[in-house]
């Protein structure tokens, strides 16, 4: 079984606890701290686990120059890319007023430090785990140094390797970490021949004592689900308000009903996976007792007769009689008794 740990306070993931389901908000709230909110009170009330934001110390994740480069995309929200950034990157008092929000309604709250620098305040104001964008998943020194910190880390693996992850994989290990790898493709929106689901199999393959999930930039949550049924123990889907919203995450985000929709499904694949043992369910009984087949006699068998197969026959039978299956076990047995024509075999109509 997967490595089982406590992601947050209280909150076991892996083996057979149920999905962690994180709530993507990223730079979805327009720079505005009241729809951050809004937004996280959505992910609460859909019944997701966690609230989380992507927070950036802009001079230490980009340089001079691609700060300055101009931008003039239609989902720009400043004449450079800087200008761009700054104005959806909420200060360190508004994370600490939005962590405190996420608290108040109860709901975790954490953010992806896409920067070492963003990490150390991360740390400092004691989110309950890291995230890493896969952005960061082959800057080997940060994962490192994030590993350092002591705390839970998920990480994501779009645009990376198998070779790559295992190195991750390894740094993580050697720092005594504890971590979980999310399969992730980095398109937005993402198709469906690109998701590539087999690659949960293939990381618990390859991982087998770290729990595995998915990051998913889809649209709809049929293969979110289609994730958690493979196996996924952890999920991360972005939300925003609007789908038609200015900016490059919101169309391949989910709306509030369809982040409800979401857990909805997600907790009753969860119920639907069972367990591996197969045998008869006691909801089956019902069925069983009205539908359910039974060796009968196919002629009138006298007491003392040594059967054969064409004094056998199968039907729905009152009362209930030997199962099919053992059929073949009454060859060559001796009756206990006159059975007539039609009528169920039971335990005690037949000896050695």
């Amino acid at each position: 079984m997967p490595l089982e740990f406590e992601l947050a306070p209280g909150r076991m993931i892996g083996g057979d606890h149920p999905c962690y389901i994180i709530a993507e908000i990223g730079q979805n709230h327009q720079g505005e701290i009241q729809i951050a909110k809004d937004l996280i009170k959505v992910a609460k009330d859909a019944g997701a686990d966690c609230a989380k934001f992507q927070k950036s110390e802009l001079s230490y994740k980009f340089n001079k120059a691609a700060l300055a480069r101009p931008y003039t995309s239609k989902n720009s929200w400043g004449k450079t890319y800087g200008e761009h950034k700054e104005f959806l990157e909420f200060s360190h008092d508004q994370y600490k007023e939005l962590q405190d929000y996420a608290n108040q309604i109860g709901i975790h709250f954490t953010a992806s430090g896409m920067d070492e620098k963003a990490v150390d305040f991360l740390h400092d104001l004691g989110v309950p785990f890291f995230k890493v964008g896969s952005g960061d998943t082959n800057n080997l020194p940060y994962i490192s140094r994030t590993a350092e910190k002591g705390r839970p880390m998920i990480v994501s693996s779009g645009m990376q390797s198998m070779e790559t992850m295992r190195k991750v994989y390894k740094i993580l290990k050697d720092k005594g970490a504890t971590f979980c790898f999310l399969q992730c493709t980095s398109a937005y929106p993402l198709e469906a021949e690109d998701v590539h689901l087999r690659c949960i199999e293939a990381y618990r393959k390859e991982f087998p004592d770290i729990p595995i999930g998915y990051s998913g930039h889809e649209s709809g949550a049929t293969i979110t689900v289609g994730a958690v049924a493979l196996g996924a123990k952890v999920v991360e889907r972005h939300i925003t308000m609007d789908k038609s919203w200015k900016g490059s995450d919101h169309e391949a985000s989910l709306e509030p009903d369809e982040l409800k929709d979401l857990v909805r499904q997600i907790r009753l694949v969860e119920r639907a996976l069972g367990g591996t043992v197969k045998e008869m369910r006691e909801c089956e009984l019902p069925t069983f007792n009205k539908l359910g087949k039974s060796i009968v006699a196919a002629r009138d068998i006298p007491s003392g007769s040594v059967i054969t197969a064409d004094m056998l026959g199968v039907k729905v039978a009152e009362p209930k009689g030997l199962q099919p299956e053992n059929i073949a076990d009454l060859i060559g047995k001796r009756t206990t008794r006159a059975i007539d024509y039609d009528d169920s075999i039971r335990k005690g109509d037949v000896t050695e």
